[in-house]
């Protein structure tokens, strides 16, 4: 069986970001920055390494930041040109030459899985990645990137894949928690997946961290889907009709920014682990261990 190579990704980034106010009041929660880069972009970047060059970003109302972002500003390549900063201006350039990066806006804010009803046209009969915008995998050492390891498990299972870890019992009510047989040390055949249970209800402690590789056929099966809480359509809700999803641990360090604390850090960690800015971060810190808190 001919498996048809991944190239299209979804990026849903919608949400209010209302965990974040009032940074979020005038700006895109995935536009905040970690480090030295907003986290869309991250994710954008993922995506592109991993082989995706053809990327879909569902946006809502006041999301225009990420759009200009990724576009061309012919003023500040200007400037940068006749201030003589090459190494700026390659960079960005570099930014509207990433891939084809489409947008669409989700009119009312109804769910992860109406916002991926979104892509059904762009993404035709094709097989697509989905990276939840306000999460950061940062693979280990001498590890492709996550949504490469996800296309990986799907050209050997030609299965819906779902990336999966282990989560503390405290934050499994924050998840959609799979039930499943282990394959072998990474991949798992799902059985079912239950969106947001009490810890003491889970089916395990393996909960889905927002990388997914879909099939063309979750469009129908989210039509099919009744709204939940909220009047939202789930994702988690459609991924239980699958016939035996793939759950994938891979080798990544996941970054949560899906609230104030994940955001703060995840800013520390992955600033210490920077060559510039980690040995300064250091310094600070070992100056601030002289006083007690």
């Amino acid at each position: 069986m001919l498996v048809k190579q991944v190239t299209k990704a979804v990026i849903p980034a919608a949400g209010w970001g209302t965990r974040f106010f009032p940074m979020t009041k005038a700006q895109p929660k995935e536009m905040l920055p970690v480090v030295d880069k907003p986290v869309i972009q991250y994710v954008v970047e993922e995506a592109v390494a991993s082989g995706c060059d053809d990327i879909l970003i569902i946006t809502g109302r006041n999301k225009r930041a990420i759009e200009d972002h990724f576009d061309s500003s012919l003023e500040l390549d200007y400037h940068l040109k006749q201030s003589g900063d090459q190494e700026l201006l390659r960079e960005s350039k570099s930014l509207s030459e990433l891939a084809d990066i489409h947008f669409i806006r989700q009119k009312e804010q109804r769910g992860l899985g109406d916002a991926i009803l979104y892509a059904e046209h762009h993404c035709g009969d094709e097989p697509f990645a989905v990276l939840l915008g306000d999460t950061i995998c940062v693979p280990h050492a001498g590890q492709k990137p996550c949504t490469a390891q996800m296309t990986g498990a799907y050209t050997r299972h030609t299965k819906p894949i779902i990336v999966v870890e282990p989560v503390a019992m405290e934050k499994i009510r924050d998840y959609g928690i799979i039930a499943g047989d282990r394959i072998d040390d990474t991949h798992y055949r799902i059985t079912d997946i239950v969106e947001k249970p009490e810890p003491k209800d889970a089916p395990s402690n393996l909960g889905a961290i927002g990388r997914y590789l879909l099939t063309p056929e979750i469009f129908a099966l989210l039509k099919e889907t009744k709204p939940g809480k909220k009047g939202e359509i789930q994702l988690t809700d459609a991924l239980r009709k699958f016939q035996a999803s793939i759950g994938l641990v891979t080798a990544c360090t996941r970054y949560d920014i899906g609230d104030k604390p994940g955001w703060m850090k995840s800013n520390l960690e992955l600033t210490l682990k920077h060559s510039v800015f980690g040995p300064i971060l250091r310094e600070e810190l070992q100056k601030v261990g002289q006083y007690e808190f």
